[in-house]
């Protein structure tokens, strides 16, 4: 008889990997987490929750301190639109709160850590071989650039165009409950509100992103005291599938199109509910299917305005059309909302 030490073993301890924890706990099977980096986990990300995604973290019993987000907002330097959420708010978390509150909840469940990077995979029909642990099933949350994609022969190239993304915090009052994106020809920045006197500034853009590009912007955040900056790309990553026998790829390692639309941990949170069932009703093959269901709307708009965005004479008209096309912008953005 096959003897096992878990029956999940989750490479990766960022949202993705320990929302996949959390479902599986839940589901009453034994869980290690396979995560060298001290917590909590810092990342360049745009930090804003969507209403989807935060209603998937309360059933899980994760309840984040944040700031109350009521929409996105378009901007350029002559216009602002703006749509609320009809499902209700988001909330502007910071990624250390974040990891925080999962992490403190994965132990509440009784979830056990190994501190280790994961860089080869065995595997047979019966189970999983890693970093010396045996397991029934490997969920890789891993990231971007996942090792464990690479070590099971699962394809991934950078997609066109080229983008890469800088965050940086700035301690000032927080202005709005709008997730702002501010549009220039070079690039777009992400403003989110996670504390009342801190704000997260995210840049994304095929060049090094500059604060300069957006002068309303840094006219507001001048003299405003800031952190330090972190960084991710290239963004775009074209992966060819998500399960290689009894590996199942969650978040960022499964693929990844843009951060423009800002709704990655809600997609992680919903991949890893739908890894997790993949792998108690022993079908893996159903977690392909699932992920192109979950990902379907966000992969099309997202890339709409990714390509859009990459045409010179196209970018610029992209914040008058959203005002003069209210219900179209709402739609959108109530869309990403889910």
């Amino acid at each position: 008889m096959t003897s096992y030490d878990t029956d999940l073993l989750v490479v990766g301890g960022g949202p993705g990997g320990l929302a996949t924890a959390l479902y599986a706990r839940r589901q009453g099977r034994s869980v290690i987490v396979a995560e060298p980096r001290a917590h909590p986990i810092d990342k360049a990300c745009g930090e804003g929750l969507m209403p989807g995604g935060l209603a998937e973290l309360a059933e899980l019993g994760v309840d984040p301190v944040g700031m109350p987000l009521r929409g996105i907002a378009y901007l350029d330097d002559r216009r602002r639109v703006a749509a609320e959420f009809r499902s209700g708010p988001g909330r502007g978390v910071r990624r250390t709160t974040l990891h925080d509150a999962l992490a403190s909840r994965a132990k509440e469940l009784d979830t056990d850590w190994v501190s280790t990077k994961v860089t080869t995979v065995e595997q047979d029909q019966a189970g999983v071989t890693a970093a010396g642990i045996r397991a029934r099933w490997l969920v890789a949350a891993d990231g971007l650039h996942s090792a464990v994609r690479r070590a099971v022969g699962i394809s991934a190239v950078p997609g066109t165009p080229r983008r890469y993304g800088l965050r940086r915090h700035y301690r000032t009052a927080a202005w709005s409950q709008f997730v702002e994106v501010h549009w220039s020809p070079h690039g777009e920045a992400y403003v989110t509100p996670v504390e009342p006197d801190l704000v997260g500034v995210a840049i994304l853009s095929t060049r090094r992103p500059e604060l300069s590009w957006f002068p309303t912007l840094a006219d507001r955040l001048r003299g405003a005291r800031c952190g330090p900056v972190r960084g991710c790309g290239p963004l775009r990553q074209v992966v060819s599938r998500r399960v290689a026998g009894r590996v199942l790829l969650v978040g960022d390692a499964a693929g990844y199109e843009d951060a423009l639309t800002g709704e990655g941990i809600s997609l992680a949170v919903r991949q890893a509910a739908a890894a997790v069932a993949a792998v108690v009703d022993d079908t893996p093959g159903s977690y392909e299917r699932a992920w192109r269901r979950i990902t379907r709307q966000y992969r099309l708009l997202t890339r709409t305005l990714v390509l859009a965005g990459a045409q010179r004479t196209v970018r610029p008209a992209i914040v008058p059309a959203c005002a003069l096309l209210p219900g179209v912008f709402g739609w959108a953005v109530d869309s990403l909302a889910i």
